[in-house]
């Protein structure tokens, strides 16, 4: 097991996977759509991701937003993502299944690992939508999932330490429990030392400024482009380097 603490980025573009290797993250979670929670990124963005950084790279593998209880239809669309994955070199991938009770599909979630290998395979949030965190964990361990992202059940990582902690405990050498969700350089101190983990995820993200000389304030479609804070992620590394 990895002794040294680790920080993994969620990035939503290029620019922010740059920043996350120029100040020393392990990783990279790659998404699409940050409003919607991340979904699978195009190929055209992992392929241009992928040549331009050298640390692991883990796209996301979620072919919507919502929940995590796909159809055949929508696991055909995960196997084809996952081998363009694997295709274009990335060294993992972070996905999740659900069963209509919101447990761990192990089924389908065997298959996704199989899949993927020899990529490594995180599962993510939908880890923390299921009604025992501690049963969903057994259940990812028995798929063969290197890593899970998790906030311990709650709308934050700094909120759900006390159970991080206990899942850190429970999953021994096993599997790498990382919390993400809400950490930010103000509070990640207080969590390494409540759940004792060794891999943090976080973001980081601002909005970036519009560079058009004209906007029409009219058309509310623009949405907004966020950008990992190098400051932000320099400050939490300086303390998971302490």
């Amino acid at each position: 097991m990895i002794s040294k603490k680790q920080l993994e980025v969620c990035a939503f573009n290029i620019q922010s996977c740059l920043i996350a290797q120029e100040v020393g993250a392990a990783r990279v979670e790659l998404c699409d759509n940050p409003i919607e929670g991340g979904t699978t990124p195009s190929y055209g963005t992992i392929k241009q991701v992928r040549e331009n950084i050298t640390i692991d790279l883990y796209p996301i593998i979620r072919p919507r937003s919502g929940n995590y209880y796909y159809s055949e239809d929508e696991y055909q669309i995960i196997k084809n993502d996952i081998e363009i994955c694997r295709t274009l070199g990335c060294n993992g991938v972070s996905v999740g299944t659900q069963t209509i009770d919101a447990k761990i599909d192990t089924e389908w979630l065997k298959r996704i690992v199989e899949w993927a290998g020899p990529m490594g395979v995180t599962c993510n949030r939908a880890f923390d939508g299921t009604p025992d965190l501690f049963e969903a964990l057994e259940d990812l361990i028995t798929c063969g999932c290197e890593r899970v992202l998790t906030s311990g059940g709650a709308i934050g990582a700094p909120q759900g330490a006390t159970v991080l902690k206990k899942l850190v405990e429970q999953a021994g050498d096993r599997i790498i429990i990382m919390p993400g969700a809400g950490i930010k350089s103000g509070n990640i101190s207080t969590l390494i030392n409540t759940c004792g983990a060794k891999q943090y995820h976080a973001s980081a993200r601002a909005i970036a400024p519009n560079p058009l000389s004209y906007i029409n304030s009219e058309i509310n479609d623009y949405g907004n482009v966020y950008i990992s804070s190098k400051e932000e992620l320099e400050k939490i590394l300086e303390v998971l380097n302490q």
